[in-house]
């Protein structure tokens, strides 16, 4: 199994994927990594991002949070700050596969603004142009509420993996941590 470090952070200057129930604390984690994002997403879907709630992750004033029509505006808005390059992160929740010819334009708008982008999809839909595809969730552990499980399920420069991660508050980066009953000490012991 290959190491997270080689995974993660995403490679700047390409277009990722993440899905699963904790998709947008792993892109939390990856705005925590930049000076800036957009996070792009269509305005008719009920649920908010809350600037607020990702303060324990990054400062929310380095967030432009963007509304669009729809996934057609999405595209075009998220081609454009790709290629500007202004900001080195952005996010967009999508909601509809994307076609190959749309994803292809994502990857090199990335390339020319070496920028890396992060599309947040629901399952089961992704592009064939995604650099990498994360499939993101929790783990059930009574003792710490905070674990998650991060798998990458398509990699097109590297391995796949899985790893168990917990976003540490205090010194804002991703810690690795051993899965139950391979922890030091006894068995299932908190790491």
């Amino acid at each position: 199994m290959s190491s997270l470090n080689a995974s993660f952070p995403l490679r700047p200057g390409r277009v990722h994927e993440a899905c699963g129930p904790l998709a947008v604390a792993m892109a939390a984690v990856a705005a925590a990594q930049v000076s800036g994002l957009l996070w792009l997403r269509e305005s008719w879907r009920p649920e908010l991002i809350n600037p607020l709630g990702l303060a324990d992750y990054f400062d929310p004033a380095r967030l432009l949070l963007a509304q669009t029509r729809d996934q057609t505006d999405t595209l075009a808005v998220a081609e454009e700050s790709l290629r500007d390059g202004a900001l080195p992160l952005v996010v967009i929740e999508l909601s509809a596969p994307l076609s190959l010819t749309a994803g292809r334009r994502l990857q090199l708008a990335a390339k020319d603004g070496k920028t890396t982008g992060l599309c947040l999809i629901p399952e089961g839909m992704g592009s064939n142009a995604a650099e990498t595809r994360w499939h993101c969730a929790p783990v059930f552990d009574p003792s710490d509420s905070t674990l998650m499980r991060w798998e990458i399920i398509k990699n097109k420069s590297g391995t796949l993996g899985a790893w168990h991660v917990r976003w540490n508050r205090a010194s804002r980066r991703l810690d690795l941590v051993s899965p139950a009953g391979k922890r030091p000490g006894p068995a299932g012991a908190p790491g």
